[in-house]
């Protein structure tokens, strides 16, 4: 799809989205999703197709879960970010494949800092969207994030990449 307007608004959206999980505000990040929304990150060197409903993956949320994850990751219980590590995300190279009956098809690499008790931790890869475009409020149908390295430290993937 070759439309700049389309492409610098989805562009803002994915900056957006960004910005409230780098300031952890995750409950306005959540709100970003269209109800019945999925959140995926399939293991490493799984095949492009792999199914989360087949295969194992790192995280296979379906709404309720994804709302659940946001709710655990405020609580002061959950040791794992409390206190909260500082993130970064940055995102580059973002492509809208095509638009189809108001969804984008939208792709992007990404690259995602977490610093927790003097250790930096770098993820990175691509990310995939459905996004509704169609109304005033743009929603997260579906997204995909598909890491691109060699392993995953243990215990590490407990922020939002």
């Amino acid at each position: 799809m070759n439309d700049p307007m389309m492409r610098l608004k989805v562009e803002d959206f994915l900056y957006a989205e960004a910005a409230l999980l780098d300031e952890w505000r995750v409950d306005a990040w959540f709100a970003l999703f269209a109800e019945g929304a999925t959140y995926e990150v399939p293991p490493m060197g799984a095949e492009a197709d792999a199914d989360s409903s087949t295969s194992l993956f790192y995280i296979a949320d379906d709404y309720t879960r994804l709302r659940e994850r946001v709710v655990r990751l405020t609580n002061k219980e959950a040791h794992s970010e409390y206190p909260r590590s500082r993130l970064r995300h940055v995102v580059s190279n973002v492509r809208v494949l095509g638009v189809t009956n108001g969804v984008a098809e939208v792709a992007c690499n990404f690259i995602t800092y977490r610093a927790r008790r003097g250790v930096v931790d770098t993820y990175f890869g691509r990310h995939e969207y459905r996004i509704d475009v169609s109304g005033d409020s743009w929603k997260i149908r579906s997204k995909r994030t598909t890491l691109d390295m060699d392993m995953l430290y243990p215990g590490k993937l407990s922020v939002i990449v």
